[in-house]
């Protein structure tokens, strides 16, 4: 051990998301996308199905009045996305996809043994915090009334996931969150950014590792506090900011700012 950091690997958040999904009255989804013909399609005229990014639309909501700002974010998606996709259906059907984006929940990465080459454990620690199971409840009641307004009518058939087995009440709305949960591969946080006096940092403000010279650490790990959204801009951007950083030469790290006993 060259330098003891008891943050890295913790402080792990990640957006759950949970499938909301129903058979289409119409051809109209993915479902019949992958044929030759659209193939031909796209790569002749870049037009047809193939062109669809997946996830159509979008928005965000408050579960609560009380939310200061949205807490879950919603995909809609022509497509039936179960099981990370792996579960599939024939027919051509829909999803609207409540993702939790400001979880209370911390998970952790920790190493397996001493040997490199083994696979680290990785514990989500998904609902940990009954708020998190809170917010999804009110979500996943949200994207059936969603789905029930009449600009769905002439496409909404059956519902396929959760299914008429499971009704909206909590207790059955919880069991549906506990077998379909799913990441919407948004981790962060195992290699926080904060000040040398939080136990948890990992890297300064310049995303240099505390107490290692000649090391940084850019990805989506440093974000403190997992994004209200998606994270494949602000790590674009985190990037950006390292290479500027980079190219700038090294500089001596400039002493921590001491907040007065007033101010903290």
């Amino acid at each position: 051990v060259l330098c003891d950091l008891p943050g890295v690997g913790a402080n792990l958040q990640d957006h759950p998301a949970l499938p909301v999904a129903y058979e289409c009255t119409q051809p109209v989804s993915l479902a019949s996308a992958e044929s030759i013909a659209n193939l031909i399609r796209y790569m002749a005229f870049k037009t047809g199905p193939l062109t669809s990014n997946v996830g159509e639309a979008g928005g965000f909501v408050k579960t609560s009045a009380s939310r200061p700002t949205p807490d879950v974010q919603y995909h809609f998606a022509p497509g039936y996305f179960i099981e990370h996709g792996f579960q599939q259906v024939k027919e051509h059907a829909y999803s609207i996809i409540p993702t939790l984006i400001r979880p209370n929940s911390r998970g952790r990465i920790t190493l397996l043994s001493s040997n490199p080459p083994d696979a680290p454990l990785i514990h989500a620690n998904y609902f940990a915090d009954p708020r998190d199971t809170q917010a999804v409840v009110e979500g996943l009641r949200i994207a059936r009334a969603i789905a029930e307004t009449n600009a769905f009518a002439k496409y909404r058939k059956r519902e396929l996931c959760p299914g008429p087995g499971i009704k909206n009440d909590e207790k059955s709305l919880i069991a549906h969150i506990e077998k379909y949960a799913q990441t919407l591969y948004h981790p962060v946080g195992t290699c926080k950014m904060g000040p040398a006096r939080d136990k948890l940092a990992v890297v300064d403000s310049e995303l240099r590792v505390h107490g290692v010279e000649g090391l940084r650490v850019v990805d989506a790990s440093i974000m403190p506090i997992v994004p209200g959204g998606n994270t494949n801009a602000p790590t674009i951007m985190v990037a950006e900011k390292a290479a500027d950083l980079i190219k700038g030469g090294p500089r001596k790290a400039q002493q921590e700012p001491v907040l007065s006993q007033t101010l903290a």
